[in-house]
């Protein structure tokens, strides 16, 4: 279709027609998305076959000072009169072959490598002592503290083969220096660099390091967990590794209250929640910011103010109040609708009956609680938008309804992709408004360990706190990531704010 065609369809027509192409282009964009994934993959390997090549080749290359830094750290350095610098590659080393030989070893050994898949080798239980050679309680092995433990100490690992290959570089750097008759930088003068030309190098070490001990080391382990059985059945007792089963149960329909049947129910609900709550609250937050912006319009600081005093109310307090007000027995909205406007025939379950009626009331709730953070967002880009491409369009005579699809909502598409991308995803994690409205409710008895209102994480928390079946919240968190990575990495390189940074068209 051509652009001249395409502009004089009305919304419906336009929605039908990107929604069309859409789908019937997602196999390519799919497949482009795959690929550019396979790209990174194959980019990884080949710096790291590239980086083991240039490994050798050093060694290959280096004199007898460079060779014996692969043996002795920081040799290479030392002799050429890089002492403290050697001195610390050095230093780095002994550490580390103290620490494998008192400790980490030993949680390596733990990691189940040697045991058949399971993590330790002794199992709690009762008999003779080894060390008081009576009977009686024998403590057993903690397999989640050796997990742990192991991952520590391979993290460990991969930053001293990190650090083991700096010093061959900077042996083999120095020794290149050397052979140029160039003078080699002291301690104090890398040292300076850090403060200069590194100084970003200087900036980002501690937050880096902190992401690492506080982000990184946690999902590394909390994904190992999803490859081991460690559930309910075994608190207290060791587990082992058992590969992708975790993941295999997690679609495995079978009985009444399947962890498949519920998987597949949440999943649909989840992504029919985190559609609507994004869209309405986009929607209806733009219409009320237009509203406010509206010319005529009078206090409009007064409305912005209150929006912001709802923004600042902490939004657990609101959850938990409007939770109460829902309440079936006796819940402010029952009185008003059943005792004083005798609109009911009794009271209603808004959140424990009907699980439909349950699930509007959590998305009009949200409405509620998440169309000031929109309007807060939407205000300041509507001022910005020209003043005359609205009086072209009146003159041209547009009405407001035609201005707004055609000039409004493509603009603020334009700017609020990212921020409607992150909305998605947020929504799809949104754990407070569900379990702050419904977490006195029971599960449903078709469903494991949830209630129809349950999203993918909330279920994910129940499983861990109520059920301790950790391998499969494990499993289930990494299943949202792809899904929420996925999403966001397509629709986002498929927008205009992607292709066409530069202009709005």
């Amino acid at each position: 279709m051509k652009y001249i065609d395409y502009i004089q369809l009305n919304p419906f027509q336009k929605l039908g027609y990107n929604l069309k192409n859409f789908f019937v282009n997602l196999p390519k964009n799919a497949g482009k998305f795959f690929k550019a994934i396979g790209n990174f993959f194959k980019r990884f390997f080949v710096g790291i076959g590239k980086g083991f090549a240039g490994f050798f080749s050093r060694f290959i290359k280096g004199d007898w000072a460079t060779k014996l830094s692969y043996i002795i750290m920081g040799f290479g350095n030392i002799v050429r009169g890089q002492v403290v610098k050697g001195l610390l590659f050095l230093a780095t080393e002994v550490l580390f072959i103290l620490y494998m030989i008192g400790f980490g070893w030993d949680k390596i050994y733990n990691l189940g490598f040697f045991n058949n898949g399971t993590i330790g080798f002794n199992e709690e239980g009762y008999g003779i002592n080894p060390v008081t050679g009576r009977p009686g309680r024998i403590e057993g092995d903690d397999s989640m503290k050796l997990l742990l433990y192991g991952v520590m100490t391979l993290v460990i690992i991969a930053i001293f083969i990190v650090i083991y290959v700096a010093n061959t570089k900077s042996a083999y750097k120095a020794q290149q220096t050397k052979a140029a008759g160039e003078k080699l930088p002291g301690f104090l003068d890398e040292l300076k660099e850090f403060f200069d030309s590194k100084f970003h190098v200087t900036l980002l070490a501690f937050p880096t390091l902190t992401i690492s001990i506080f982000t990184i080391l946690p999902l590394l382990f909390m994904i190992l967990i999803a490859f081991t059985n460690y559930d309910h059945s075994h608190i207290g007792k060791l587990f082992s590794w058992v590969g992708f089963e975790t993941f295999g149960k997690v679609f495995t329909n079978t009985g009444a209250a399947s962890m498949g049947k519920t998987f597949v129910e949440l999943v649909k609900w989840t992504l029919i929640w985190a559609v609507l709550a994004t869209v309405l609250n986009y929607i209806l937050g733009m219409v009320v910011a237009l509203m406010i912006n509206k010319k005529g319009i009078k206090l409009k600081a007064l409305w912005r103010t209150l929006f912001v005093v709802t923004v600042a109310v902490p939004q657990f307090v609101s959850l938990l109040l409007m939770s109460q007000m829902l309440d079936v027995n006796g819940g402010a909205i029952n009185v008003l609708l059943h005792n004083v406007l005798h609109w009911t025939p009794g009271y209603i379950d808004f959140l424990g009956g009907d699980p439909w009626v349950a699930r509007v009331t959590v998305i009009v709730v949200n409405i509620w609680v998440g169309i000031p953070y929109t309007i807060l967002i939407t205000s300041g880009i509507l001022m910005n938008i020209p003043a005359d491409l609205y009086e072209s369009a009146t003159i041209d005579g547009a009405g407001p309804v035609k201005s707004f699809f055609k000039i409004t909502l493509p603009y603020m598409l334009f700017v609020t992709t990212p921020y409607l991308i992150t909305s998605f995803v947020g929504n799809i994690n949104n754990f407070n408004v569900i379990y702050l409205l419904t977490s006195n409710l029971q599960n449903s008895n078709d469903l494991y360990q949830a209630g129809y209102t349950d999203l993918l994480v909330t279920w994910l928390f129940k499983l861990t706190m109520n059920s301790q079946d950790y391998n499969f919240a494990a499993a289930i968190g990494i299943l949202v990531f792809i899904v929420c990575a996925t999403v966001s990495l397509i629709t986002f390189n498929l927008t205009k704010s992607a292709k066409n940074e530069e202009e709005f068209s």
